[in-house]
């Protein structure tokens, strides 16, 4: 099976970084994590940061850099880990992909639960160098 790309948007406000859980409707309903969502054909990692930001939770953002690529637990997705500072909009979530939202510190999303593996790695490894 070939394996897709897809974005993670590690959104910044004021210290903090934007953490959804999945909504019912979508694969591993429940978890935290980043906003992520799929590269569409055609479509630059940083123009998908933009898309999937918007339809999910309404934001416009502005993409930093790219700062660590990891795979999904099930090995489908290679996952593109991008910075993007938040507008200072609303927080509107798309209710069919995410259930609830909330900014935290690295902290904090470390105590959230459920959490995906390779979230934490980045949480715990990756964010406290940027």
């Amino acid at each position: 099976m070939e394996r897709r790309e897809a974005i993670v948007a590690v959104l910044r406000r004021a210290g903090r970084v934007l953490a959804v859980r999945r909504g019912p409707t979508v694969p591993r309903p429940g978890y935290w994590q980043p906003l992520s969502g799929k590269v569409e054909p055609g479509e630059t990692q940083e123009q998908a940061v933009v898309r999937e930001v918007f339809e999910e939770v309404g934001l416009t953002v502005c993409p930093g850099a790219k700062v660590w690529e990891s795979e999904t637990d099930d090995g489908c997705y290679r996952l593109h880990w991008w910075t993007a500072d938040a507008d200072s909009g609303e927080v509107v979530p798309d209710p069919v992909e995410v259930a609830e939202t909330r900014w935290v510190t690295p902290t904090e999303f470390l105590a959230l639960e459920p959490v995906f593996d390779g979230d934490r790695e980045f949480f715990e490894r990756i964010l406290p160098t940027l």
